[in-house]
Formats: C-alpha cells, structure tokens, sequence
C-alpha cells in the first residue's frame, strides 16, 4: 500500500509539473492534500497519458558537489507551489516556523524524560526571535532537539515529510506512548518562510551525543547545500533573509503581533529582541478547578478584545467521542446590531495543541451559538496542509454537536439552578436560542433547544416565567396538546376572545409577545410527544354544537341560522362562512382561519403584494358569532328593521374580529364605515 501511495504521489508531482495555468495549479494542491491525509486518489483518470516511472521517488539528488544538493524538477514545483498558493496569508510562516521549533524542544524534553543520553548545553527550553531591520532579518532559534545531516536532508529536503508525524509514530511503535504536545503533522510548514524570503539559513546541532554542527542553506529555487559548521549550539537556528517586499517581519513589534495573534499559548517561552511575549496561560488546557474568576475575567477580556466580565463561564474538558477542551463564555453585555446579524462571524477561536488554526472558528459552533467567545482545542481536528481552512468532516460535524450538546446542557443547568441570572440572559439572548429551533433540521435538537425558551403563562403572575418542561409537568392527565396565545401584551392576551373558553376550563396557555415567537412554536409543532396548537386553531377544530333550546338567553335556532345566513351574505367575498360558538361569552364574534400562525404571518410579510380581494380568498376566514351576546341579538332585529345599519354594524363586526386575530396590515382600513354607522346609530337621539 505504501509503495502504490508512492507510485501515486509520483503521477500527482509529474501532473503538477505539466500543468501551467493556476487553475488547474489548484487542482494540484488539492490532490497533493488528499495524498498527505492518506485519502486513496484515483489518477488513472487524470494522468493516463504519462508514462509511469516503475523506480520509487527520490527527494534529494546529490551532484558533483558532495555539500550540494538539488531538488528534483517536480519537488521543485510543489516548493513552488507550497511558497505561492498554500498560504493565504504571508504572515502565517512566523506561526509554522514557531510551531516547529516548539515541536523541536518538546521532542527533546521527551526524549530526556524517557531517559535518553542528550547533550544539556544551554539547556534552557525557549524560543529566541531577533529581528535586523538593516539586514532585512529573521532569526528563530530553538534550544530543542536539532538535526543530524541526515535528518536535515530527509526533513527539509523532501516536502511533505514531517519530522514530527514520523517521530510520533517512532514513539507509539516503540509503546513509549504519544507525546501530547506535537504540533507539527503534515511537514510543510518549514517551506512557508519562501513566501517573504529569497533565502533561508539553518544552523543546527543535535542534542545527540557527538553531534556536529551543520549549515543548510537555500534560496527556494531548486538547490540547497549542506556543509559542517563550528560553534553550533544545539539545537536549531533558522535565519530568514527577506525580500525587499517584506521588509516588514524584520519590525520587531510587526513580530509581536503576528505572535499575539497566533501562538500566544505555545508552551514554550516565546522572546523577541530578549522580550517575552507570550505571557498568558491557555486556560482552557488547565483543570476547571484550579481556574479562578479573576483569571477568567483576564482570559475572557483577551479572546474577546472586551472590557466588560462574562456572564456565564463554560469550561470544561471531555476525551469520548472526541477529544476536546474548551472554554466559553456569555458575554455580560447585551448583544450588538452586528452580532444580531446571522451573517455576523463566530467569536470562537479553534486551536490545535495550543497552536491557532481559526481565529473565527465558523464550523466549529452553530450559528445561533455565535454570541459566545472563548477556544476550543482538539488533538482529533482534520486540517489541510495550511492550517486555516477547516474541512466540514463527519469529524467537525460530531465537535459541532458535541459543543452544542455541552452547552445546551451548561445553559438549562442555570435555567433550573439560577432562574433569575438565566432569565436576564434570556432577556439579552432569547432571540439566538429561537433562532437555532428556527435553523435546526432535526426535531430531536429542537426540543433540546426549546427546553431553554422563557415564555410568560396565564398560570404565572405577570414577569413569571415558565418552560416548556414545566408546562408538560402540569398538564392535566386527560390534556393531550399544548397551547399558546399570541397577543401584543399579556392584556390583550388575558382579555382575548380566543382564551375565553380554555380559561374557564383552567386549561394553561402560553403567551407569545413577539411576532417571531408564533413562528418558532410553529416550526417546533411539538414537545415531549405533545401537539403544539394555537387557541385559533383549537376553537376552529371544536366540533362541539350550541345548544339553542337549552340556553337561558339569546337567539333560537331558527333566529340564529337566518341571521348567519344574511351575515354571510353581507360579508360576501370577505367572509367564507359564519357558524355560531359556544365558546364565547363576553365577546360578540370572533375570527378563525385554519391556520392563524401561518395566515399571521403571511399578513405581515406578504400582503402588501397581494391585491385586496384575493387576499380573503386565501386566507377564507370563517366568523364564529356568539348567539346570546346583545350585540349579536340587536343585530337580528336590525336585519329586518333597519337593514342599512344592520349591514354596516356587521361589516364593522367582522372588521373588529380580523383585527383582533392579528389578520389586518393597516388597521386604519377597519375604520372606512364607522362614520356612516354612529350617524345611522345616533339618528333617535
């Protein structure tokens, strides 16, 4: 298998080679990707005109010159490669160049806890960074492990060969374990300094006893040489000389920042010009018990680039089903217009090994998560070759829904625990939480998610809350949906005809205040096994007949079906029928559609496009009269004794009820006839 994967990376170099243009350069990369996370290529498709090599590919080639060595013709393509397209940006080879020389020091600091001979010369553990503004310089030097010349050779003479991949595997064949803070894996990093370099410089020694020192010296464009050097101290120093065009790097402050940005938590002391500049503690990486507030206060006002403290602090640490550490946090201040935004980015960083992949991690959390900021670092994450677009894997998906797991865990905790902080956070952030019942794609993670939703209940007292949980736990034995109310306030709530009935049958409602909410409810459809209805709804699916002979008051049979009749007639192309209802008794009418959610929000976002009487015929409102109401019987007597205004006073009837329902854009236009009526009204007085 190893030599057909060799056979493969040979037709992908020679197909790299031949291809010119930068599209299909890309398309090289890609392949050369798939190669590294030992993904199977098919290349018969791509490369069956070439002739295949049968002899195994050789990295190096040595000439004449015993201390020159010279890059193949395809190496040295994918060095170009590697140098121009892998990298968005340039100033990301600080990052890998950092990453391996800590790599290099915890290989030595392994390989001397395992009891291993080294050479403990200047033994001190840092990473030392000079810049030369006049030279045009960067020098990194690392105290770690260092290089034989065969090592150099095989290491830096070879792309795609990582040192530190292949000294992992050294160790879990050996059953020494796995080294946890490895950083380095796929063995490019290294050629990133060509991006802002016409030169680089190695100066290395290994910590191996009677190791001597080498010069590893090119310019990226085909040749490298290899020569012994004096006055080497061990380990490894690597001397960038930069292209006019980046003069920049050699700025020690341009340096710093690059450092802040990327590799503020790499274990190893980080100094610049004799300063260190890595002071701060990855949290994240120590147990959740030994972290104080304070210290989480300093850490939140770092990754957050805030001033205010969290509100709510998430840190913890799981191995099974993937490895993770993390630390989030609510931010204490409300959320901004930006963050509101759905488009808005993520404020979660991912690490790798203390290492920033992704300063704005967006496949790491969902979007609706996107309000809280802090790190997450996993050992299991797939990276390509740069380190900074994350492949959407089966991998990424499952840390996705772990952290959402966790967190929707960690927030319902507080929702039972700490019911006055959650509720002022829901406050601030309620409208994230609907949005991700809005946005999920599986009933199972929206009942999750709506066990965090706060909603007011006509069994609490105004500003009590209450859950859907909650709700389910006091619905009565013989109750088999939940059932909501949306009004504009808990009065209009409170005093709506719709609630009336299930009032007087101690039946519990929520009320919904915010036009959205309706949605949400309607998105979710149920919890916990249980239908989620609007009242609409479930007085429009009452079956239940009025009892005319058994009333004390109000309209006989034959009164009220005469009146319907007339009314419908009346409300003709507005109106798609009228029935009488039980369920009314301090209201005269009322207004039902099949679905009210739906139809509500169909008014509010659609109807300004919809011609008037086209509007009715789709939402065929049906009116539901209250036969004992004295409105609705002194209607009955102006249908034959004054019909003008029985006709206006019904027409204003069903025009109260649609707005009451919430199905009139402009309530103005319920108003058009009014004038006509109190005049008709007021003619005997």
């Amino acid at each position: 298998m190893a030599h057909l994967r060799r056979v493969n990376l040979d037709k992908l170099i020679r197909h790299a080679l031949f291809v010119q243009n930068r599209r299909l350069e890309r398309i090289a990369v890609t392949n050369l990707q798939r190669y590294v996370f030992g993904q199977q290529t098919s290349c018969a498709p791509l490369y069956q005109s070439f002739h295949t090599s049968q002899c195994r590919f050789q990295e190096a080639a040595q000439t004449e010159d015993a201390k020159t060595y010279e890059f193949q013709a395809e190496t040295r393509m994918l060095l170009d490669i590697v140098a121009k397209s892998l990298y968005s940006e340039k100033e990301v080879f600080i990052r890998e160049l950092i990453s391996n020389a800590s790599d290099a020091i915890e290989k030595a600091r392994y390989l001397a806890l395992q009891g291993h001979a080294l050479d403990s010369t200047e033994a001190t553990m840092k990473i030392h960074i000079t810049t030369d503004k006049y030279d045009k310089t960067l020098t990194i030097q690392d105290s770690g492990i260092g290089m034989t010349k065969e090592e150099l050779i095989e290491n830096l003479g070879t792309i795609a060969r990582s040192g530190s991949k292949a000294f992992i595997q050294q160790m879990q064949e050996g059953g020494s374990g796995d080294p946890q803070n490895i950083i380095g894996q796929f063995g490019v990093g290294f050629y990133s300094a060509f991006m802002v370099a016409d030169k680089v410089e190695v100066y290395t020694k290994s910590r191996l006893p009677g190791s001597v020192g080498y010069h590893w010296s090119s310019d990226g464009c085909g040749k490298y040489t290899i020569e012994e050097a004096a006055d080497v101290e061990p380990g490894t120093k690597i001397i960038c000389h930069l292209k006019i065009s980046n003069r920049e790097f050699a700025n020690d402050q341009t340096v710093k920042d690059v450092i802040k940005r990327y590799s503020s938590f790499v274990g190893s002391p980080i100094e610049v010009n004799g300063e260190q500049t890595n002071n701060i503690q990855p949290l994240w990486l120590m147990d959740p018990k030994e972290v104080s507030p304070d210290q989480h206060d300093e850490f939140y006002r770092y990754v957050s680039s805030s001033f205010d403290k969290p509100r709510f602090t998430l840190h913890y640490r799981t191995d099974a089903p993937i490895d993770l550490r993390c630390v989030l946090y609510v931010p204490e201040g409300k959320p901004g217009l930006f963050d509101l935004n759905r488009e808005g980015q993520s404020s979660v960083a991912l690490y790798c090994r203390r290492v920033l992949i992704m300063n704005k991690a967006e496949n790491v959390v969902p979007k609706w998560l996107r309000f809280m900021k802090g790190v997450v670092d996993s050992e299991d994450i797939p990276l390509n070759l740069s380190r900074e677009l994350l492949q959407d894997s089966a991998l990424i998906r499952k840390l996705r829904t772990v952290i959402q797991n966790r967190t929707l865990r960690f927030l319902y905790d507080k929702s039972r625990k700490d019911a006055e902080s959650y509720q002022k956070f829901f406050s601030d952030y309620g409208i994230f939480i609907k949005e991700g019942i809005l946005s999920s794609q599986e009933q199972v993670e929206r009942e999750e998610i709506a066990k965090l939703v706060l909603y007011d209940s006509s069994v609490t007292s105004d500003g009590g809350k209450t859950t859907l949980p909650e709700y389910v736990g006091r619905m009565a034995a013989d109750q088999k949906d939940i059932y909501y109310l949306a009004a504009p306030s808990r009065e209009l709530a409170e005093t709506s005809p719709y609630f009336e009935s299930l009032k007087k049958r101690n039946v519990e409602v929520l009320f919904c205040y915010e036009p959205y909410d309706e949605v949400v409810l309607m998105q979710l459809r149920e919890f916990n096994g249980k239908s989620i209805l609007s009242v609409e709804k479930e007085m429009r699916q009452d079956k239940e007949s009025v009892d005319f002979d058994g009333a004390e008051s109000g309209l006989r049979r034959s009164e009220a079906n005469e009146l319907m009749d007339w009314m419908k007639t009346v409300l003709a192309g507005r109106c798609w029928g009228v029935k009488a209802t039980s369920r009314l008794e301090t209201h005269p009418c009322v207004v039902t559609v099949e679905e009210m959610g739906a139809a509500r929000h169909f008014v509010r976002t659609q109807f300004t496009q919809i011609p008037e009487e086209t509007r009715y015929s789709l939402l065929q409102p049906q009116l539901e009269i209250n036969a004992s109401h004295p409105i609705i019987m002194k209607l009955s007597n102006l249908r034959e004794n004054n019909p003008r205004l029985g006709e206006l006073l019904t027409k204003q009837l069903f025009n109260n009820a649609m707005v009451m329902a919430g199905l009139v854009e402009d309530p103005r236009t319920a108003l058009s006839s009014i004038n006509e009526l109190l005049q008709l009204a007021l003619e005997k007085h």
